[in-house]
């Protein structure tokens, strides 16, 4: 029987994304870093983890009808989306057009590559699918944790991969997780990114949490809110390494490559700068329009929230619109904002920060609050070190000019200043943090 949750006080939410688990976490490798396949565990007993037809039928004909715009953007991940089938996706294609009702329809795909072919390639071409696709670096820093169920290494696979979609002209992109494999050798997984023909690149931090032992429900990396003592996994980006990595990449992206190449957060900064909302939720001041469900149906606040206490229900049992607008998701993204400490509300960044994802929110500020992002300092290196080149691309955007005008200006101020290899170690580091550069990003010089 259909039931309608409790709604959300402010009406209707003006839009909203779902990232779609078509085979839940299930993925044909075993990355040892990987938040995801562990919550097989949430579904025990499962025999077939493929999205059965009569979920998917009722997911795509709801979610194009509970869209306000002329587009509707389906996104769909795992685990690992191939395992489903290309048959699947026929279906999926079908069913997009069955329910278009004239709008018009796109769709997003994430994949290790692994199992990309001929036929993958004519249907995600014809069907123009935007596929992004995961690559940490080169052999040596990738196949560190993105290993196979036999622990063999996957980079030779994932180029091959990578070879089908230019081979069949898909429009791609890739995503690198940084995190302590990666993330003292910036400009070498820059170049060799921008080698491989990745054109717009997205730089995912890596942190997790693990707990002392696995809770009632076997899982063993926890949320902010969990209440046991946790350690921050080895493989986690260290706050200071991460921004200092973003800064590395800048320094030679607004010199060299401006309108050439395409980092996420670089574009979302020119957002912030420019006055607009970040088009990425982790920095908007309120979240819950970015949603996650599973194989079964099952809705969950936030990719990086499926646990029990974030499910908003199942869409075979509610409708989706009113899961997407109930009071829980109402509360879980305001609460991003509510619960921002008294330190990130003083902060000169935080128009640009917002407090990043409250995924990461679990240390705590110099005055003791609960809540601080652990990426804070990291933060903090970054958005001070991009301020002048943000604010001379957002004049140049005003001004009717093409901001790529900036490698120029970069270029002088290079000139100008010393850069950040030149630096006297006793100097203030011109990042704008405060330290001395030798106990800021002189540390990995």
């Amino acid at each position: 029987m259909i039931r309608e949750p409790e709604q959300r006080p402010s009406g209707n939410l003006p839009g909203f994304h779902i990232m779609t688990k078509p085979v839940g976490p299930l993925c044909n490798l075993d990355c040892k870093y990987c938040f995801y396949l562990e919550k097989e565990k949430l579904y025990p007993g499962t025999d077939t983890w493929r999205m059965p037809d009569d979920v998917l039928e009722s997911y795509i004909q709801q979610y194009i009808e509970a869209q306000n715009g002329e587009v509707v953007s389906f996104a769909w991940q795992g685990g690992e989306a191939t395992l489903a089938g290309i048959d699947f996706f026929c279906k999926v294609a079908a069913l997009e057009k069955k329910y278009a009702a004239g709008k018009r329809i796109e769709n997003a795909f994430q994949t290790n590559g692994v199992l990309l072919d001929d036929r993958w390639g004519e249907f995600l071409a014809e069907n123009k699918f935007l596929v992004g696709i995961s690559i940490d670096g080169p052999r040596e820093l990738h196949d560190r944790y993105r290993v196979d169920k036999g622990g063999a290494p996957t980079l030779g696979r994932v180029i091959r991969g990578l070879g089908y979609l230019k081979k069949h002209g898909v429009e791609f992109n890739t995503l690198t997780v940084v995190g302590s494999h990666n993330a003292a050798q910036p400009l070498v997984v820059y170049r060799f990114l921008k080698q491989a023909g990745s054109r717009f690149m997205q730089f995912i931090p890596l942190v997790e949490r693990i707990a002392p032992a696995p809770d009632p429900r076997g899982l063993i990396l926890i949320g902010p809110k969990a209440e046991e003592t946790a350690r921050v996994s080895e493989w986690s980006v260290e706050p200071r390494q991460y921004g200092i990595f973003l800064c590395r990449i800048f320094d030679e992206w607004v010199r060299h490559d401006v309108g050439a190449y395409f980092v996420q957060l670089f574009d979302v900064a020119l957002e912030m700068w420019l006055g607009l909302p970040a088009s990425l939720c982790v920095f908007r001041e309120t979240c819950g329009s970015a949603m996650a469900m599973e194989h079964n149906g099952d809705l969950y606040s936030c990719d990086h929230f499926v646990y029990p206490e974030n499910k908003l229900g199942n869409i075979m049992e509610s409708p989706l619109a009113s899961l997407a607008n109930s009071a829980q998701q109402h509360s879980f993204g305001t609460s991003k904002r509510d619960a921002l400490p008294r330190y990130c509300r003083e902060c000169d960044v935080r128009f640009a920060c917002n407090g990043e994802c409250p995924k990461h929110r679990f240390i705590l500020t110099p005055e003791g609050e609960e809540g601080l992002n652990y990426l804070c300092a990291g933060y903090k290196i970054f958005f001070h070190h991009v301020d002048g080149a943000m604010r001379f691309m957002a004049q140049e955007l005003r001004q009717g000019r093409p901001p790529a005008n900036v490698m120029q200006w970069a270029r002088r101020q290079a000139t100008a200043t010393a850069t950040l290899d030149h630096l006297g170690r006793n100097e203030p580091c011109s990042c704008g943090s405060g330290l001395k550069y030798k106990r800021c990003c002189g540390r990995t010089a």
